[in-house]
């Protein structure tokens, strides 16, 4: 069961004279009145009186009082905390007998609920933190978190690479009269020295050919010339015709080649392989494009899997107060950073966040809720009552939702027919020095 604060009395601390106030159990108890009336006052007396002396202000009698503070505090499980005397000593009283002092108050006090501002100005991160470790996922969304910065990070370098790639690609110009492979000059050299080679071999026959007739023509004049060796030599010239009708016979199919189109190419061929390369290079940059685009899609998908685990995570989580969340290790309300939250929306987050921290501690102090209009007002006290915790807040306002006043440091009565919220019973006001 939560612990509240059942009634308080305080005297002569910083600008209060005399406060008595009983608040509301469950909602908002609201301690109105003009600046520099002691509003604030009467919170930070809550917090000296229970939160020891780390909360004792720096003045902490009121000035021109002869009388040291006095405060006195009931809370709901009977407990009795007073500071008073010389030294604003601490008395705890337990009406079980059992001993009492400020390691007890320290069980079900969360010193939060004493301090709301430290938490409103924490970091983005450590408010995030202080969340992730009510509904106890944060080290599961750690993890997801980790997993999605990696993909991310991966994701945005594939897809940098990728678009090099393209714009590489549209860059590169591309021929399509050449050969789809680098022409070897090697090969079209190893072409031309077999064509010359057979070009010399006809060369040779032909030479061939031109040397029998000159020696058929020498025959002939030998045969002439000679009478005696007439057989002989028609022998030879017989033998001879044989050779030069053989010879005819190979000679009449042969046909040189021209190597006009292979000098040609050897010449070209570094223009020709230019070409190609290019066009290889093209292809290359369009397929490397191609697939680093699909892997950044497989890295969206991943991503968007990771983030849909987080949401699942957080969504199934026991949340403070409907609309958090967290993104990025930042604490956000309805999609909305710290920073771009209104002072009423802030006040609520933050009052919900500490609520959980000690659920033993059934009451928070809030200052400045002037931030709220009457609605968001009357809506935040319909959720303390629902939460069944008690806020005691401080409002510059003398309106009727105000439970109390303070005018000059002492509680003035809210007339009823002036009330328009109704949270606490009357609070008494009384003068110096009557308790």
């Amino acid at each position: 069961m939560s612990i509240k604060i059942n009634k308080l009395e305080i005297e002569n601390v910083k600008r209060i004279k005399a406060v008595k106030l009983e608040p509301t159990r469950s909602g908002l108890t609201i301690i109105g009145g003009n600046n520099g009336q002691g509003k604030t006052s009467v919170l930070d007396s809550i917090a000296w009186a229970l939160g020891g002396e780390k909360y004792r202000p720096s003045k902490a009698q009121r000035q021109d009082s002869v009388i040291p503070p006095n405060l006195h505090i009931v809370m709901s499980n009977g407990l009795v905390v007073e500071r008073k005397g010389k030294n604003s000593s601490l008395t705890v009283t337990d009406p079980q007998g059992n001993k009492a002092g400020q390691q007890l108050l320290n069980t079900f006090v969360e010193q939060l609920a004493l301090d709301l501002p430290r938490f409103l100005s924490a970091t983005p991160k450590d408010k995030a933190d202080t969340l992730l470790k009510i509904i106890g996922v944060g080290a599961q969304l750690a993890e997801l978190e980790h997993a999605e910065k990696e993909v991310y990070s991966e994701r945005t370098t594939i897809g940098r690479i990728a678009d090099q790639k393209q714009k590489y690609a549209k860059e590169q110009p591309y021929y399509p009269d050449v050969p789809e492979m680098p022409v070897s000059a090697a090969e079209l050299i190893r072409q031309q020295q077999e064509i010359l080679a057979k070009n010399g071999e006809n060369q040779r026959k032909r030479e061939n050919l031109s040397a029998l007739k000159r020696n058929a023509a020498l025959l002939q004049i030998q045969v002439e010339e000679q009478e005696k060796g007439l057989k002989e030599l028609k022998e030879k010239q017989e033998q001879i015709a044989a050779d030069i009708q053989i010879a005819e016979t190979d000679v009449l199919d042969l046909q040189d080649q021209s190597t006009e189109e292979l000098e040609r190419n050897i010449e070209q061929i570094d223009q020709i392989n230019h070409k190609v390369r290019a066009n290889l290079d093209k292809d290359k940059a369009e397929e490397d494009a191609k697939d680093y685009m699909a892997q950044y899609q497989l890295l969206t998908t991943k991503l968007e899997e990771i983030r849909q685990q987080k949401q699942s995570l957080l969504d199934s989580a026991d949340l403070p107060y409907p609309g958090l969340s967290v993104e990025d290790g930042e604490l956000l309300y309805q999609g909305n950073r710290w920073d771009c939250m209104s002072g009423a929306e802030q006040l609520k987050v933050a009052t919900a966040i500490v609520r959980r921290l000690k659920p033993e501690c059934g009451f928070v102090l809030l200052d400045k809720l002037e931030q709220m209009d009457m609605d968001t007002l009357e809506e935040f006290g319909r959720w303390l009552e629902q939460e069944n915790l008690q806020a005691i807040a401080t409002r510059v306002s003398t309106g009727g939702e105000c439970s109390i006043i303070i005018e000059d440091g002492y509680a003035v009565e809210q007339p009823a027919t002036e009330r328009e919220v109704p949270v606490v019973p009357a609070a008494a006001s009384w003068k110096e020095g009557e308790f």
